[in-house]
């Protein structure tokens, strides 16, 4: 069975593709927003938006998400970051999903999403 490897990183940082296909599996990790000056909700949006663009790039789409990974700088800020989650996500199937405080990379990146889909 072959691996695809879309969107894969160069430079000096770390190594990874955003995001990668196997058989019906569609993984999409590292994403966080472009927009650093973003408030919680415009990074969210801006990384859903990303999925979106992966998943597609996958041949999928968020309707067969399985699993999602949120992590998020202030968890005074999950209420607005769910927001914009719960208006995105599939309402009839969401993934399993699990949200945790870290400190990122950098101190302007608010949010970092990854999720795992089928086709």
């Amino acid at each position: 069975m072959s691996v695809t490897r879309i969107d894969k990183t160069t430079g000096n940082g770390p190594k990874m593709s955003r995001c990668v296909v196997r058989g019906d599996m569609v993984y999409v990790a590292g994403l966080t927003a472009s927009d650093r000056s973003a408030d919680i909700k415009g990074q969210t949006q801006q990384i859903l938006d990303s999925i979106d663009h992966y998943l597609e790039q996958g041949g999928t789409d968020k309707s067969k998400l399985l699993q999602a990974n949120l992590w998020i700088t202030d968890m005074s800020n999950f209420a607005a970051m769910n927001e914009v989650w719960n208006a995105w996500v599939d309402p009839e199937n969401p993934p399993v999903r699990a949200c945790v405080k870290v400190d990122l990379a950098v101190p302007e990146l608010l949010v970092e999403i990854m999720v795992t889909a089928y086709k």
